[in-house]
């Protein structure tokens, strides 16, 4: 798929073949995520980044202080990628309406667009079809495929409820935005920084033997996430050894509140906090400023485009009511004993759907694509990886 082209020095992608390192432990979890050589090469990757500046613009720069400028769209491919082969007549699709978790687990579940995924032999972003306005392809210099860093989406399971009105009855879940900001954002990393990134990207499960390999994990409406005992323990041992979690798209209190309870059983006694635009992780890469609640990022279909953020009187950022306690964002940190970010919640923010859908709508990309989900996910994610 053809991208909207960059304005940046050529020197910010001139680093040559391995600028990141593989990501590498111990299969089991019990060892460091994060290797001494992939924290310098990761540190290295930073440093590239954060001294380059961009040529002249052919815009004004943006108000939340992020160094970049995207041209207008250019003309796109679609992949000719076929979704998984739905199930055959009468096969379950656990998050179809109607379903009984008490009629089995169903490995099926419905993605945007009617496509299905099957999530007992997925692995890549790249096998599923892209359902917004195609996705890229690139390759990595021989010899350096796996010395990059790799996007991955966890799966999980969800419990419907027939009382969540604002969530489709409980049936949103792990593939929201898949695959398509997976592999936008992956494509956006490599060419805004030093960092190479794979071009299939990763999904997997908690229990996937290779868990370990992926220090960070990213997650989109985990509202009605319900883990069993087993696999509570597994991500509590994931998050206390190195990994992170990255979250965002769920909204409102109701949400909040029943994600907030499954982590206490994952990490009990840990309190939240709640981030401020002064802290580090807003500048880590691009320098945003400002107030955070207007970093806010409406899912697109609902974005109101007479909002406007200086009128309190005038109408909301969504037309679609999500909620009491969803007009507001909030950045929600729970960290370690040592004060490592362990999780990032992004409460009230549609930040992937800026990913997602960057090719969709014009005004759209250039108001929350370009000026917030890409600097505000790269900055998340170099500070996540380097703290």
């Amino acid at each position: 798929m053809m991208k909207r082209p960059l304005m940046m020095r050529p020197e910010t992608r001139d680093q040559g073949p391995g600028t990141g390192a593989a990501l590498a432990c111990e299969s089991s979890g019990l060892g460091s995520f994060v290797s001494g050589l992939w924290f310098l090469v990761f540190l290295v990757a930073v440093a590239a980044t954060t001294t380059a500046q961009p040529t002249q613009p052919t815009q004004a720069a943006p108000p939340d202080g992020s160094r970049f400028t995207l041209e207008p769209a250019s003309p796109r491919i679609v992949a000719q990628r076929p979704n998984v082969i739905p199930p055959e007549r009468g096969g379950r699709v656990r998050n179809d309406p109607g379903w009984n978790a008490n009629e089995g687990n169903g490995s099926y579940v419905r993605i945007e667009q009617g496509g299905f995924v099957n999530e007992d032999t997925v692995r890549t972003a790249r096998e599923t079809a892209s359902h917004s306005t195609g996705t890229p392809e690139w390759k990595n210099p021989k010899g350096f495929e796996r010395d990059v860093f790799t996007f991955a989406r966890l799966i999980f399971r969800t419990q419907p409820r027939a009382d969540d009105v604002y969530n489709y009855q409980g049936r949103l879940g792990w593939w929201v935005d898949y695959p398509d900001a997976d592999l936008n954002f992956s494509y956006r990393l490599q060419q805004l920084t030093s960092l190479r990134t794979d071009p299939d990207g990763r999904v997997l499960r908690l229990t996937a033997p290779d868990l370990g390999a992926y220090p960070l994990l990213f997650l989109t409406h985990i509202e009605n996430m319900r883990l069993s005992d087993d696999h509570a323990e597994i991500l509590r041992r994931y998050l206390l050894n190195g990994g992170a979690l990255f979250i965002v798209d769920f909204w409102n209190d109701q949400s909040w509140a029943k994600f907030s309870g499954e982590m206490q059983r994952i990490l009990p006694g840990r309190s939240w906090t709640n981030l401020n635009s002064d802290h580090p992780i807003f500048r880590s890469v691009f320098n945003m400023k400002g107030d955070l609640r207007r970093w806010q990022v409406p899912t697109m279909q609902f974005w109101n485009r007479g909002h406007d953020w200086d009128n309190p009187a005038g109408p909301p950022l969504q037309w679609r009511d999500r909620g009491p306690g969803s007009q507001t964002m909030y950045a929600r940190a729970l960290f370690d004993d040592k004060g490592r970010l362990m999780i990032i919640a992004l409460h009230n923010c549609d930040l992937s759907d800026g990913w997602e859908r960057e090719g969709e709508h014009d005004d759209y990309f250039h108001t929350f694509s370009e000026k917030i989900s890409y600097p505000l996910g790269i900055n998340i994610l170099f500070y996540l990886m380097t703290h």
